[in-house]
C-alpha cells in the first residue's frame, strides 16, 4: 500500500533551509495496522502530511497504491485525496464541522464528491458506537464522541488508506483504549490500511509493528512476537517491549541507525569501529576511546 524510498522533504522559508525528512524508506502492506512513534521535530507528521496529499516531497520516491505522490498532478491529488485517503488530526476541530450534527459530518465528504449514501454513514456510526447519538449536535458529544464521529468521516467516501495524527491526545485512556479497539475491528473486518502517528508506547503497543523515526530517517522496527497476542496483555510500563521485538532498520545502501541509548552507553560520537567474526557485526567505541 506504501512505499517510500529515499523520501526527503526540505521546507525553506528566506535563507533558512530545515530538512525534515533526509531519505527516509517505509513500506506498509495493504490491509496493515502499524503506527509511528518519533520525538517532536523527528519528521513523522511531516511524513503523514505527504502520505495525506498535504505537502508534497522535495526528493526520493513515495508511492500509495497506484499513485505515484512524487509525480501526482494538482487534479489527480484531489481525487486521491477524496478516494484512496482518509484522515483522523488529534484537533477535533479539524475533523468536524460543529454546527452540524454527527450524521450531517458524515454525510458531507459524500456530498462534496456527489455520493451521497445515508444508509452508509449510519452504518459507520454504528460501527463507531454512536447509534444513539448521530443526530445529535457536536456541543452535546463529548470529546471522545466527537472523536469516534471524526473516525466515520475518514470512512464516509470508503478509502483505502486511513492516517491517524495522535488520535488519542485529546482523551481519557478508556476511551483510548475504546478507539483503538474500533480502529482494530475496522481494519480486521473492512481490511483497510491504517497508519496512526503517536508519541504514545501503550498505544503503540496495541498493533502489530511500530516504525520508529528519528532525525527524518526510520531508525528501528518493532513487531509483535506474536500475532495472535492481545498487545493489552503488555505491563503498562514497558508496553512496546514485552509485545514487539526491536530490530534495527538496514536501508538498501546498508546504513543503519544504531539507537540512541545503545550509543550513549558506549560514548560513541562520529566513529565507531565494526568487526565481523562469522557470526556477528560488533560495534566498539574506536579504541582512543576505550577506557
Amino acid at each position: 500500500m506504501i512505499e517510500c524510498e529515499g523520501l526527503v522533504k526540505i521546507y525553506k522559508s528566506d535563507d533558512l533551509e530545515v530538512v525534515a525528512l533526509q531519505g527516509l524508506n517505509l513500506n506498509v502492506q495493504d490491509g496493515e495496522m502499524m503506527a509511528i512513534i518519533g520525538n517532536s521535530g523527528s519528521g513523522k507528521s511531516t511524513l503523514l502530511n505527504i502520505l495525506g496529499g498535504l505537502d508534497r516531497p522535495s526528493a526520493g520516491s513515495v508511492k500509495v497504491g497506484p499513485w505515484d505522490l512524487l509525480k501526482i498532478t494538482d487534479d489527480q491529488l484531489v481525487e486521491y485525496k477524496r478516494d484512496t485517503v482518509g484522515f483522523i488530526w488529534q484537533n477535533n476541530a479539524r475533523n468536524l464541522l460543529p454546527y452540524l450534527s454527527a450524521i450531517e459530518n458524515v454525510e458531507m465528504p459524500m456530498m462534496l464528491s456527489g455520493r451521497l449514501d445515508r444508509a452508509y454513514a449510519k452504518q459507520l456510526l454504528e460501527w463507531v458506537g454512536l447509534k444513539e447519538r448521530m443526530h445529535n449536535k457536536l456541543h452535546q458529544l463529548s470529546g471522545g464522541e466527537q472523536q469516534r464521529v471524526a473516525m466515520a468521516i475518514s470512512l464516509s467516501n470508503r478509502p483505502k488508506l486511513v492516517l491517524a495524527d495522535e488520535p488519542t491526545g485529546s482523551v481519557d485512556s478508556r476511551t483510548s483504549d475504546l478507539i483503538m479497539d474500533i480502529f482494530r475491528r475496522l481494519n480486521r473486518e473492512l481490511g483497510i490500511t491504517i497508519v496512526i502517528v503517536t508519541h504514545d508506547l501503550s498505544l503503540a503497543g496495541k498493533v502489530d509493528r511500530v516504525v520508529a523515526i528519528r532525525d527524518g530517517l526510520t531508525s528501528t522496527e518493532f513487531i509483535k512476537r506474536n500475532p495472535n497476542l492481545d498487545a493489552a496483555e503488555a505491563a503498562v510500563n514497558n508496553p512496546i517491549g514485552n509485545v514487539h521485538e526491536e530490530y534495527v532498520v538496514v536501508d538498501r545502501v546498508g546504513r543503519l541507525q544504531i539507537p540512541k541509548a545503545y550509543l550513549t552507553a558506549l560514548q560513541i560520537t562520529d566513529k565507531a569501529s565494526m568487526e565481523f567474526d562469522g557470526e556477528r557485526i560488533i560495534i566498539t567505541p574506536p579504541k582512543s576511546l576505550e577506557g
